[in-house]
């Protein structure tokens, strides 16, 4: 192998190289959503898809051909949290949630990571058109949380970014079970069985330890259809599909951490980025001291950014306190606080629940603003993580 195609692998399988990819694609999206290509470039997204049988279109939603950004959103998405089931299912059977007492520490501070931000989000809107928007600041971006710990340096201790790979991944199986259960539209009862039957029968095939990937994706896919248009959001089949697929016993040939490792670049590099080009083309005009002034503004940001840390550290120091669990070896509250900050970083998943969150016809004023917002309050979440993590390790 070259010196050159080395370097170049080093470089495509580091976390910063990801973290940086994003970070280029919001910095395009966001200048292209303000030059003169604003028209054109906002129009490209909302292309209609087809993928034709006859009379019937496969990437339909309710008789209506899923845009681009909504193909984005809700198809290739999918495949981002059937990634994120499959590290979830790894994680139970043989990672650190497999121990109930290890795995109780970010099950605590993921939970304040939700339940604090979300509250003070409802402080500042409950009772208002904008308290939908609840659980926006509830959710930590995996890629950018890490890329940004790994930037600290060789000093940080591995116990610490396993805590914090652990609290992200429960905290986005918080974010899918509320999408879920709050952000799903009318119902269809005849899909949603549709959809329930075919992941039975997969269910079936898994206990019956037919280890061929073929029919799990075929039947996948039939299952994001029905599910797409039962109501529920049809990402939620990606995790479905996840605990559906063989496990084994972890070892590397299974079809599950096979799949994993498949999916881990496509999604890095692929569909996140791709994810960020369609969805952060946020319009900058107006009153930006109005945009801040809003109430939904001010419990996005004090959410991410105050609720975050306050409730990772929070809850985590009370399971220790009642004994229920404790510190990994090697960390302490200090370095708690590094990663409650850095849990401020929603990005992706914020961005994602803002477009569930809010009628893009009604109010594309708050989903833009809100994206904003999250950009800006991911920046400083990230800023504060990086700078203080990095002193104390320098102090120490």
């Amino acid at each position: 192998m070259s010196n050159i195609s080395k370097v170049f692998l080093d470089l495509f399988k580091n976390e910063k190289t990801a973290g940086i990819v994003l970070i280029i694609c919001t910095v395009f999206s966001l200048i292209i959503a303000n030059s003169v290509f604003q028209s054109s470039y906002l129009e490209f997204w909302e292309t209609p898809l087809r993928i034709q049988w006859g009379e019937f279109n496969f990437l339909s939603h309710h008789g209506k051909p899923l845009t681009l950004a909504a193909f984005i959103n809700d198809a290739l998405m999918a495949i981002f949290f059937l990634m994120i089931g499959l590290e979830l299912e790894k994680e139970i059977y043989i990672g650190e949630l497999s121990n109930p007492k290890k795995a109780l520490l970010p099950v605590m501070g993921a939970l304040g990571g939700m339940l604090v931000p979300a509250g003070i989000y409802l402080y500042f809107n409950y009772g208002t058109d904008t308290q939908s928007g609840a659980g926006i600041p509830m959710a930590t971006d995996i890629a950018f949380a890490l890329g940004i710990l790994s930037l600290v340096g060789k000093k940080v201790p591995l116990a610490l970014r396993v805590f914090l790979t652990a609290l992200a991944v429960i905290d986005d199986l918080g974010a899918i079970i509320v999408i879920a259960l709050f952000y799903t539209q009318d119902l269809s009862l005849i899909s949603l069985s549709a959809a329930a039957g075919i992941w039975l029968l997969l269910f079936i095939l898994n206990k019956l330890k037919i280890k061929l990937l073929l029919p799990y994706m075929v039947g996948g896919i039939i299952m994001w259809y029905f599910m797409l248009n039962s109501g529920v959001h049809a990402t939620i089949t990606g995790v479905l599909l996840a605990f559906v697929i063989p496990f084994g016993d972890g070892e590397k040939n299974s079809i599950s951490n096979k799949l994993q490792s498949a999916l881990h670049y496509p999604v890095s590099y692929v569909i996140l980025p791709v994810f960020a080009l369609a969805n952060t083309a946020v319009i900058i005009e107006g009153d930006l001291g109005g945009i801040f002034a809003q109430h939904y503004s001010m419990g996005i940001f004090l959410g991410l950014f105050a609720g975050k840390p306050l409730g990772i550290v929070l809850f985590a120091f009370i399971a220790c306190l009642l004994g229920l669990c404790k510190l990994p070896h090697g960390i302490n509250w200090k370095q708690m606080i590094g990663v409650g900050f850095l849990g401020g970083i929603g990005f992706t998943m914020s961005i994602f629940i803002t477009l569930l969150a809010f009628d893009p016809i009604t109010h594309q004023d708050y989903i833009n603003n809100s994206k904003f917002m999250i950009l800006i309050t991911s920046l400083c979440s990230a800023l504060a993580g990086y700078l203080y993590l990095s002193f104390i390790y320098r102090k120490k």
